[in-house]
This record gives C-alpha cells, sequence and structure tokens, in this order.
C-alpha cells in the first residue's frame, strides 16, 4: 500500500516549545507498523476517528493496534463513525479504556502546553456539542481539535476559537481528476473537502491511512497518508489554503 508523509508547520505565540505530532485517521483496521518509525519522531501520535472497520468482523487490527501503539507512544483519539456504528461498540470501549490510549470523547487534555479536544462523530446533528465547544474554546492554551468528520468541522467548529482542527473520512476523493476528488462519504460525488488544508489552516484534511470506501472504490492519483505536524513558537503563520 503506497503511503505517502504530509508535513505541516504551524506556528503561535500560544506555542510554548516546539512539538511534533503524527496524525493518524481512518486506520480501519489496517496495516500501521510502517509508520511506527515515523511515530519514533513524534511527542505523540493523534487519531483522529475509524480506528475501527464496522463491516470487519473480528477487528484484530485494531486491537493490536489498542495492545501495541499506545505501549511505546503517547497517543490521543477520538471517535469517528465506524465507532459510533460499531456493533461491538460497548466491547471496543471497554477495551479503550482498558489500554493506555487517551479517549477524547467530547474532551480535551493538556499535553506539552497544548490543548488537545477530541469531538465524536454522531449522526443526530450538532447541537450536543455546544457544552463541550463553548467551554473548549474558551481555554487559553494552543487548542489542536481531533474531529473525524470535515462536515462537522464546516457546520459545528468554523468560526470558532479553535486554532487547528484535524480531520480525516473523506478518503481524499477516493479517485483524484486535476486535484478534485470524485467521491467522499458524507458528501457525494466531487466533494469540496477531500485533503489538504482549508480556512487558512484552521483545518487540515488527512487523505487517511488506508483505503474505507463502501462500495470498495479503488484509490487512483490519491495514495494514503500520514501527516507529520509540527508546531513552532512564534509570530501567527497558517499553512497554504487549498
Amino acid at each position: 500500500m503506497k503511503r505517502v508523509r504530509t508535513v505541516y508547520r504551524l506556528k503561535s505565540p500560544k506555542i510554548r516549545q516546539n512539538l511534533r505530532f503524527a496524525v493518524a485517521p481512518d486506520i480501519h483496521c489496517g496495516m500501521y507498523e510502517d509508520v511506527l518509525e515515523d511515530f519514533e519522531s513524534c511527542d505523540a501520535v493523534l487519531v483522529p476517528g475509524d480506528l475501527v472497520d464496522r463491516h470487519t468482523r473480528h477487528n484484530e487490527g485494531a486491537y493490536r493496534f489498542l495492545r501495541e501503539v499506545p505501549e511505546r507512544f503517547t497517543v490521543f483519539y477520538s471517535l469517528g463513525n465506524h465507532e459510533q456504528k460499531f456493533r461491538k461498540r460497548d466491547e471496543w470501549l471497554r477495551a479503550v479504556e482498558q489500554s493506555s490510549i487517551i479517549l477524547l470523547d467530547n474532551e480535551s487534555s493538556l499535553f506539552k502546553g497544548i490543548r488537545i479536544g477530541g469531538l465524536s462523530s454522531d449522526a443526530l446533528g450538532h447541537t450536543e456539542y455546544a457544552p463541550f465547544l463553548d467551554a473548549y474554546e474558551k481555554a487559553p492554551e494552543y487548542k489542536l481539535l481531533l474531529c473525524h468528520h470535515p462536515e462537522m468541522y464546516r457546520d459545528a467548529v468554523k468560526g470558532r476559537a479553535v486554532d487547528c482542527t484535524l480531520c480525516g473520512h473523506a478518503h481524499g476523493g477516493q479517485i483524484q481528476i486535476f486535484g478534485q476528488g470524485l467521491y467522499a462519504p458524507g458528501q457525494g460525488l466531487f466533494p469540496r473537502l477531500t485533503h489538504g488544508s482549508y480556512d487558512d489552516g484552521k483545518m487540515i484534511l488527512s487523505r487517511g491511512m488506508t483505503n474505507n470506501a463502501r462500495p470498495r472504490i479503488p484509490r487512483i492519483n490519491n495514495p494514503c497518508e500520514l501527516i507529520l505536524l509540527e508546531l513552532e513558537p512564534g509570530e501567527e503563520n497558517r499553512t497554504d489554503d487549498k
């Protein structure tokens, strides 16, 4: 499986030290061993949803990730649509609680001066997120938000005082033609949100670590992706927009 590494660098006076994060959404019970060396170079690993694959019976790869990766690295994890619709959801969440992974289920955690939050996916709408987001955006620290769906960023987070939101779910649009994705779950044909930096770096959207689309649509001109996010103290800067 072809997987690219994409580096984004952000600066802010609210950042107190140089930090590096691996951003790995949409693992979908897939292979991750090839990125362990990348994880070694990072302060923490951020998984914005879909560590499991709800269409797979046993999800042994996801359970292996729980057993192995958080024992070696600091891992923050938020819930995506596959976790919420997983038929063994309760069993999975018990395993998550028993592991060393840090689950952010509409809550946040302070890590080396960065306020890392997790906004959980939910098919019922966005009004229930308001209490968490209202409190979260008031935090004085630099804020990184894990939010699986870019549509949720668009509808619930955009315009709030959140420094950077990290998303997945769109799988890069599956097939890229002249930079335009063909299909994304939740957006349908010719999606507007597929990959890259949006809103002057306020949202960074991953192509996803693995392929998982129903029906199985191949990736063409659209490799899987691990994002390496570098934060530095300094005057505010943003990434290039799509």
